[in-house]
């Protein structure tokens, strides 16, 4: 099992929500650029990034400080959050992102993914974020009506390889990932599924692993110290 720990950044600062409710932000950690030392110390292999005010406003908000990281970093970085058109696409790989994450406009500009999935597919990963099955956007404030299984079958139809996929519910409670969401996700697609949401410890991991998924995001529990990037 491959841990990806999360950095969420807003305004410069790394920080957990809680359900993905923005009034619910606590910051957490070190300065970006410490806590990316740290992760790489610790053992990361790779470290997933998100511009939450960007999965607000719909742009990168944070490119500057992710390219800083970018170039600062020795293990590929995973980036989500305000992606919603090919120069951001560009932007991010030129900067050296490794995997970037496209959420919202996966879900409202279909000819967007599919171009991004023509010009830079290895880079491309969708991100399903659901709240009762149901696809969320926007920073995960906007609900729409898409199932998340039927729009995961989509997605692999269209040509993507890999999909982050985040129970809104879980995430941020440490009250454990959504485990039956996630098989069926996993066996209703051929797409590699990276776990997201309620991790909180080792035996959860054990559990996400169990079902045949190979990376997990984990978040809150990374900075409580539940869960450790090296096993002692």
């Amino acid at each position: 099992m491959k841990i990806l720990p999360a950095m969420d950044l807003i305004d410069g600062k790394c920080v957990r929500l809680y359900q993905g409710d923005f009034n619910k932000t606590t910051q957490v950690g070190s300065d970006p650029e410490s806590q990316l030392q740290t992760f790489i110390e610790d053992g990361a292999e790779i470290i997933h990034i998100v511009d939450l005010d960007g999965a607000r406003s719909g742009k990168p908000e944070q490119l500057e400080l992710i390219s800083k990281l970018c170039a600062k970093s020795t293990v590929p970085i995973q980036v989500g959050g305000g992606i919603r058109n090919l120069e951001t696409v560009k932007a991010y790989v030129e900067a050296g992102v490794d995997r970037i994450v496209i959420g919202t406009a996966a879900v409202h500009d279909e000819n967007f993914l599919k171009e991004a999935l023509k010009d830079y597919q290895k880079h491309i990963v969708v991100g399903i974020d659901a709240r009762d099955e149901k696809v969320a956007v926007a920073g995960w404030e906007t609900e729409t009506e898409a199932d998340y299984i039927e729009f995961a079958k989509k997605m692999e139809t269209l040509g993507v390889e890999t999909i982050v996929f985040t129970d809104i519910s879980k995430d941020g409670t440490m009250q454990g990932p959504n485990l039956d969401q996630l098989r069926k996700i996993n066996d209703a697609v051929n797409c590699k599924i990276v776990a997201s949401g309620g991790i909180r410890n080792q035996a959860d991991l054990d559990a996400v692993a169990a079902l045949g998924l190979e990376e997990a995001i984990v978040g809150k529990a990374m900075y409580e110290g539940t869960v450790k990037l090296r096993r002692s």
